[in-house]
């Protein structure tokens, strides 16, 4: 009897389960079928003929884009052009860009770039490209505009925190070619190192460049300089915390399928031999660089200075479609030593130390930042 008992609740709760499912089955059905009434619909009411094909590659981009602001949808010409080598033919801005409530959001100018040169910051919301309005493209679509020849010009009407009324930008788009590293030292024996991105050889450029400060022996202390480093490969943001740590976890990434989380540690040896370093951070600050200055403060071998990164804390993969389009998807989270997610929250410097006027420059007399880190290592 006890079986039969066994037996029945089994199948009564293999059939509640299995009567969710086909439930939840017929929900998306329904769903589906309602897209393509609305889908008609538009086509014979809307006051304008429109274009199906394009109307549907909206609908998909915008179930990505609800997802979060890094998963986009590319149309096989865009996923072509953005695989297509198109050196010396087409210039660019300079700034790395995410999509926020549907205006392009500026993460970070990249140095020595038009967009930097303009002053365009970390930040800004672009609403228009020459007087296009940017409110209902997609992320693809409106770096397709911000794109042309070499020496064109491009007029870019922006949205900034604080600002009362819009700000217009010109910018002449040029070829950008980043330098990832540089060095010099600076009053009292202070190494300063700027990265602006993670490149395929940024950790030897590193080593290259502190190798080159470690001449003067008189040397005692480092900046690492962040600021609007849009981040890059995640093998050079390890690669580069490992320089500065004896041991421990770098970062840690999860994903949905738990085969595929991973976690990296550092090894013995510290390139600074145990010598202060400071990091500076701002807005523009992001993933791979927010995984460098997560991993050095957790772990207590430096001071960050600056202000709240950006919180990109996610991994994207680029997915190929049938149709020869493809999409980028986000599949992984970083989290830093501590436990702690990037995404959307950022790391918190030590010391919080705002931009100052609206002639801030990056290393310049105006990098009060900058400043503010020289005085702290000299007491």
């Amino acid at each position: 009897m006890k079986k039969i008992q066994v037996y029945l609740i089994i199948f009564c709760t293999q059939f509640l389960f299995l009567e969710k499912v086909n439930s939840a089955e017929i929900d998306i059905y329904k769903k589906i079928d309602l897209f393509g009434e609305v889908l008609e619909k538009i086509n014979k009411e809307y006051v304008d003929e429109i274009n199906q094909s394009e109307s549907m590659d909206s609908a998909i981009n915008g179930l990505l884009q609800s997802l979060d602001p890094y998963s986009s949808y590319m149309s096989p010409e865009i996923f072509e052009e953005m695989q297509t080598e198109t050196s010396g033919e087409f210039g660019g801005l300079g700034i790395e860009v995410s999509m926020e409530a549907g205006v392009v959001k500026v993460i970070t100018p990249i140095d020595d770039t038009p967009a930097s040169k303009a002053g365009i910051k970390a930040g800004d919301y672009i609403v228009k490209i020459n007087d296009i309005q940017v409110q209902g493209k997609s992320l693809s679509e409106a770096v397709d505009l911000m794109r042309g020849p070499v020496g064109s010009e491009i007029e870019l009407t922006v949205r900034r925190r604080g600002a009362k009324k819009a700000l217009t930008f010109n910018v002449v788009r040029e070829i950008i070619e980043v330098q990832s590293v540089k060095s010099e030292l600076l009053e009292n024996d202070i190494g300063y190192l700027r990265l602006t991105s993670f490149n395929d050889n940024s950790s030897q450029q590193i080593k290259k460049q502190i190798k080159k400060l470690k001449k003067n022996k008189n040397l005692n202390s480092y900046i690492l300089d962040l600021r609007n480093n849009p981040g890059g490969l995640l093998s050079q943001a390890i690669k580069i915390s490992d320089f500065f740590l004896e041991n421990g976890e770098i970062v840690s990434t999860k994903s949905r399928k738990k085969s595929e989380n991973r976690k990296w540690f550092a090894k013995k040896g510290d390139i600074l031999d145990g010598k202060t370093l400071l990091v500076l951070i701002n807005y523009g600050s992001a993933s791979a660089s927010e995984i460098v200055a997560g991993a050095l403060k957790d772990h207590k071998r430096a001071i960050l200075v600056g202000e709240n990164s950006y919180g990109k804390g996610s991994v994207q993969s680029i997915i190929p479609l049938k149709n020869r389009g493809a999409i980028r998807l986000t599949v992984a989270k970083y989290y830093l030593p501590s436990g702690k997610s990037i995404s959307e929250v950022g790391v918190r410097p030590d010391i919080e130390v705002n931009e100052e006027g609206d002639d801030f420059r990056i290393k310049t007399d105006t990098d009060n930042q900058l400043n503010y880190a020289i005085k702290l290592l000299n007491g």
